[in-house]
């Protein structure tokens, strides 16, 4: 499965008042941010650009086919859905819309409520679109921002899993942008987002039990390292509970938190070594 990210950031809630007008600059602002981008690669005497990412391939606002479309979900929370490219960007997004109750559900289920109340999810029209306004890499199929969760083309051709996983992956990254750090150490961020994402399963084995670095979450083998994240989320929460899993994530990853094995002893009670040689024997059962 191709794996999703996210861009760190954090932003204050918007407003009542302010939202309707946010949502209306935002569709202006892709836009923009792709002439932004065919403009950039295609300034004379700049290095030549990837053949993934020439400004032939990028959608330009003559060429757009734009979908935006509102719903209320079942929470109260507002989202809106833009598709970014055609047919193909609509149907992804018609899918998108139809899991946006459970994934909100998921994400509140672990979270708390106290999260954004308006979402905005796009769906871009080609990679290099994606590259250039999502940040994202052939490998990524979403990216989150403070302002939007960006998912690729090929998101599209997912299964109906899959595509569950990384919209709710996303969708708590999204939830939680304004109580994350920049620094936050990934491997947590994207573990527990995993753990709201993925369905649980049993362990694999002692061989998972070793934390991923951050050259490993963005390196060939993500996947692997996705997983080791996944699975160090799922003990804490097995272990000692998704409530005291919450805990850990704001005590590690909050602006101004302390290093992690600070935070591990004062959520866990035990030091960092105690709780990686539990991981281990939790692993192997």
């Amino acid at each position: 499965m191709r794996r999703s990210t996210t861009s760190a950031g954090t932003e204050a809630s918007v407003g009542t008042a302010t939202r309707s007008r946010h949502r209306a600059r935002l569709a202006a602002l892709l836009i923009a941010e792709l002439i932004c981008a065919v403009l950039l690669l295609d300034r004379s005497g700049a290095p030549s650009a990837p053949t993934e990412a020439a400004p032939s391939a990028l959608i330009t606002p003559t060429g757009a086919s734009s979908a935006a479309g509102e719903r209320t979900l079942a929470d109260g929370r507002t989202v809106h859905l833009i598709a970014l490219g055609g047919p193909r960007a609509e149907h992804l997004i018609t899918r998108i819309a139809a899991e946006m109750d459970d994934a909100a559900g998921a994400v509140t289920a672990f979270w708390g409520p106290d999260w954004p109340r308006a979402v905005t999810i796009v769906a871009a029209g080609s990679d290099a679109q994606f590259s250039a306004v999502g940040g994202g890499d052939p490998a990524t199929a979403a990216t989150t921002t403070d302002d939007r969760i960006m998912f690729a083309p090929g998101a599209a051709d997912m299964s109906a899993d899959a595509l569950r996983i990384v919209l709710r992956h996303e969708l708590f990254h999204y939830a939680a942008r304004a109580r994350t750090a920049a620094d936050a150490p990934r491997w947590l961020t994207e573990g527990v987002a995993d753990f709201v994402g993925r369905p649980a399963a049993a362990p694999p084995g002692a061989s998972v039990a070793a934390l991923p670095t951050d050259a490993e979450l963005s390196g060939p083998d993500r996947s692997w390292a996705y997983d080791r994240a996944w699975w160090f989320s799922r003990f804490v929460a097995d272990r000692y509970g998704a409530p005291t899993l919450r805990a850990l994530y704001l005590a590690a990853c909050r602006p101004g938190h302390p290093d992690v094995a600070t935070a591990v002893r004062d959520t866990l009670g035990a030091d960092m070594a105690a709780v990686l040689a539990q991981w281990r024997q939790w692993a192997a059962t």
